[in-house]
């Protein structure tokens, strides 16, 4: 059969047709990856019953015959998503830094509040992480100390960010100052920097400085604290989805819990385990956090105990 101008044209419409939709097909698999995470974006309900009760640091509640401080590092998981319980924590021998105005008030959920102390005007999606459930834990074993908890986190952070001249280290690190002067006469202080980043970090193009930049990190905060000792507790990081969305996440792990052995008088937590989370296969819900902060707390004690 003769192929006539009008079929060679329906071919050439066709092949066209085929090739304009194997050209688009990477940016449809695209957005129907955005549109899947998307759905898995959970918001955690904002703070209630403000506003925060303050405190003066330099004056210690009756029984108590020092002030421990602690520096709260990281990224999200740190910082904190876990559903709030309705009622706060407020006992007086637990107290945080606020990150808003630098000011003390009795610790309480969410311990990274940006809201403003009285209303919570300004809040973001903080909710419950690890440092208060470590808080009572240490508490617990010592109860003649005051715990200062000073919330530094930021949620997506890369351990580039962390470094010394970059601005959270150098936020961490005057907010730790300022905490020592602020418990004058009292004579407060750091006890420990507890450390729950990685998933920033989890890119291929990010991997490889890693190891060097947490080793870094912990030698600077020693020399510019005073502390050439200063305990360092570092935790895994969430290992929640399999494959390529998993990224290099198993081996930052490998390289946490190395750390013990790499940096004297520093530990990890494991929580490779923990895998119940708010919803996004991100971040830790409440119960996992109040574990993890429980981690910390044994983790620390086994390194002050040596």
């Amino acid at each position: 059969m003769p192929v006539t101008e009008s079929s060679s044209r329906r071919q050439w419409l066709a092949t066209l047709t085929a090739g304009a939709a194997l050209a688009i097909l990477p940016r449809l698999v695209a957005q129907e990856t955005k549109k899947a995470r998307t759905k898995l974006q959970v918001e955690t309900p904002p703070p209630t019953n403000p506003p925060l009760s303050p405190i003066d640091l330099a004056r210690l509640p009756e029984g108590q015959t020092r002030l421990d401080l602690f520096l709260l590092l990281g990224q999200s998981n740190m910082k904190g998503r876990g559903l709030m319980p309705e009622m706060p924590s407020r006992d007086p021998r637990i107290v945080m830094m606020h990150l808003r105005d630098d000011a003390w008030y009795v610790a309480r959920h969410p311990l990274h509040l940006t809201g403003d102390a009285k209303a919570f005007k300004g809040a973001d999606n903080a909710g419950v992480g690890p440092g208060l459930a470590f808080a009572e834990a240490v508490l617990s074993r010592a109860p003649d100390r005051r715990i200062g908890l000073s919330p530094c986190a930021v949620g997506g952070t890369s351990i580039m960010h962390w470094q010394k001249g970059e601005r959270l280290y150098d936020q961490a690190l005057r907010r730790a100052q300022l905490a020592l002067a602020a418990g004058h006469p009292v004579q407060g202080r750091i006890r420990a920097a507890l450390w729950l980043q990685g998933e920033g970090d989890a890119p291929d193009a990010r991997f490889a400085l890693y190891e060097k930049r947490l080793h870094q990190l912990v030698r600077d905060l020693r020399a510019d604290l005073g502390e050439p000792a200063l305990p360092f507790v570092a935790c895994t990081i969430g290992e929640m989805t399999a494959g390529d969305g998993a990224g290099r996440k198993g081996d930052i792990n490998r390289l946490l819990l190395a750390l013990p052995g790499k940096v004297p008088n520093t530990a990890c937590v494991d929580a490779r385990g923990l895998k119940t989370n708010i919803g996004d296969n991100v971040h830790l819900d409440t119960a996992a956090q109040n574990e993890v902060g429980g981690r910390f707390a044994a983790e620390f004690h086994a390194l002050t105990a040596k």
